[in-house]
């Protein structure tokens, strides 16, 4: 699981605004390309690294007509970061043992988590959505919703939660369902008109970032304007 879990959106934030100078606030391809880094497993340490190294060479340039606008201008110091992290580390930690920190040693309380789950699933049970052909996201977000509030049951009732990576995962299986159902009931035009619009951001950025990269951000970017478009809240834990 990436280090610094609370942490990792909003300091990666702070550092490219920073680094920036101010401004703009991040955009929605900004936010979905820390999501593929997170999901990617990138540390904390390497994103923070890549972004200054981004704007160190930067600086160096002569000519600085041209504004630095997204975070995608990091893309490949992030990366190059994170392999440089691992290279580092390779055979260091062999004779460590396992990590064994709970859930809320790492500040992650039984009960601000249980309160977490059981929001999100009034959300999800609120949420006006859209109905396809032989797709019930209604369906979906009500079945979903029952799931949180177990698992909120679940976490509250006992003194310590169970390990984070395993309630994740149950998250990240309810998500990709519920983005499943949008995708599926969603009129194909209006996707369209969201990958076009993914594809006019990622433009400038194209010869920074692998094709995989670009795939998988623009998945992303597309998820992230479904849940916007229908006020559909996030469910892993990094959004608590």
């Amino acid at each position: 699981m990436v280090e610094n879990y609370f942490n990792y959106f909003t300091e990666i934030e702070e550092c490219f605004l920073r680094r920036r100078g101010g401004g703009l606030l991040l955009t929605t391809l900004d936010w979905a390309l820390i999501e593929t880094w997170k999901d990617a497993g990138i540390p904390l340490e390497a994103a923070l690294r890549g972004i200054d190294a981004a704007f160190d060479r930067y600086d160096q340039r002569p000519s600085k007509i041209k504004k630095v606008n997204s975070l995608a201008y990091c893309s490949q110091e992030v990366l190059a970061a994170a392999e440089d992290m691992k290279e580092a580390v390779v055979g260091a930690a062999a004779g460590d043992p396992p990590s064994t920190k709970s859930g809320a040693s790492q500040g992650f309380e039984p009960r601000t988590i249980a309160t977490f789950l059981r929001r999100n699933a009034d959300l999800l049970e609120a949420a006006k959505l859209p109905h396809g052909l032989g797709v019930s996201v209604h369906a979906i977000a009500q079945d979903s919703a029952a799931t949180l509030r177990k698992l909120a049951d679940n976490a509250e009732s006992m003194k310590t939660t169970s390990p984070l990576e395993d309630l994740e995962r149950r998250l990240t299986v309810l998500e990709e369902k519920l983005f499943a159902g949008l995708l599926a009931a969603t009129p194909d035009e209006e996707i369209v008109t969201v990958r076009a619009q993914a594809d006019r951001e990622l433009s400038p950025y194209r010869r920074k970032m692998s094709t995989p990269q670009i795939d998988q951000l623009q998945k992303q970017y597309v998820h992230k304007r479904l849940l916007e478009k229908y006020g559909l809240p996030r469910l892993s834990l990094f959004y608590m």
